[in-house]
């Protein structure tokens, strides 16, 4: 991998560190150059064990060191690839750095990898018995510190709705301390057709492919009729019981202030609130997710 000493950000081959919007990055009409930034040695580095392909990194020098063992493992990764290219390490001043980034680079250095193709929604789950699935939450700190409750939690897969925000968006990507590279994740639900938030469009395609998969699933809602994570847990077991096949679940979370469209809560099988004390109402989405996620942990990868 070679290193390249710049002195400038203005270096046009910084584009994708320093230029280009998240919408460009992504870049829809040629996926196959869609690429995201991961931002700190530890958030690269799981990108990379996660199996994406670099395409260039940027930090200070005196990153280097610490980068090192990395870099080499990337290296041996690229010759295994007979024509696969390099994977240059930019190397610039710290104040250049801290005009990109507003502040020291204090988390070591950026790496952009190459958008993967998302898979199916049967391939993503697997033979996993716990999902997540996020239903057009637009803020993406939730997004990333949902991905990071999932992967704590052994979430076997978590789907996101059309209108939902980028899991690689590189703030969530930040916030989930890469663990959106752990678990496993695609879209659900026609993205073909135009889904404004709040509709629940989605859902008409997707809870239908959800049963199909063999997932009862339970809406995280504020409802009269609704269950505690128990009384869930209970009702599962059994269920379990008199068929004798394991439950798989599939919980579903809304944005915050709206929750869940009203055409998916009615859609899902069982509406489920977390009791609260002190006249509190609901969490956060994301701090509602740890909490569901621990409660039906016997059905993830922690619990069996």
């Amino acid at each position: 991998m070679p290193l390249i000493y710049v002195d400038t950000l203005d270096d046009p081959r910084l584009d994708v560190f320093a230029r280009l919007t998240e919408a460009q990055l992504r870049c829809k009409l040629e996926p196959e150059r869609a690429v995201f930034i991961a931002e700190s040695e530890k958030v690269i580095e799981r990108a990379f064990e996660g199996g994406m392909e670099p395409v260039s990194l940027l930090m200070e020098e005196k990153w280097l060191g610490a980068m090192a063992p990395l870099i080499a493992r990337m290296e041996e990764a690229a010759r295994q690839q007979p024509g696969a290219p390099d994977v240059p390490v930019f190397v610039a001043p710290r104040e250049e750095l801290a005009r990109l980034t507003g502040f020291e680079l204090t988390r070591g250095a950026l790496g952009a990898f190459r958008r993967p193709a998302l898979p199916t929604v049967a391939e993503a789950v697997g033979d996993g018995r716990l999902v997540a699935v996020l239903e057009d939450v637009t803020n993406h700190t939730n997004v990333g510190a949902i991905f990071r409750s999932a992967a704590a939690m052994g979430v076997d897969a978590v789907l996101v709705s059309p209108a939902c925000y980028d899991p690689l968006y590189r703030r969530s990507v930040r916030v989930s301390m890469g663990t959106v590279f752990q678990v496993p994740w695609t879209r659900i639900g026609d993205t073909a057709v135009p889904n404004r938030p709040g509709e629940g469009t989605w859902s008409a395609e997707g809870i239908d492919q959800l049963h199909e998969l063999g997932f009862i699933c339970a809406a995280m809602a504020l409802s009269d009729d609704s269950v505690t994570p128990d009384e869930l847990a209970a009702l599962l077991a059994e269920r379990e019981a008199v068929t004798g096949a394991p439950a798989k679940l599939a919980l579903l979370f809304g944005t915050e202030g709206d929750g869940l469209a009203p055409a998916t809560i009615v859609r899902c099988d069982h509406t489920v609130r977390i009791p609260m004390a002190h006249g509190v109402d609901s969490l956060n989405v994301a701090a509602s997710s740890a909490v569901a996620f621990y409660a039906f942990r016997s059905l993830s990868q922690l619990g069996r």
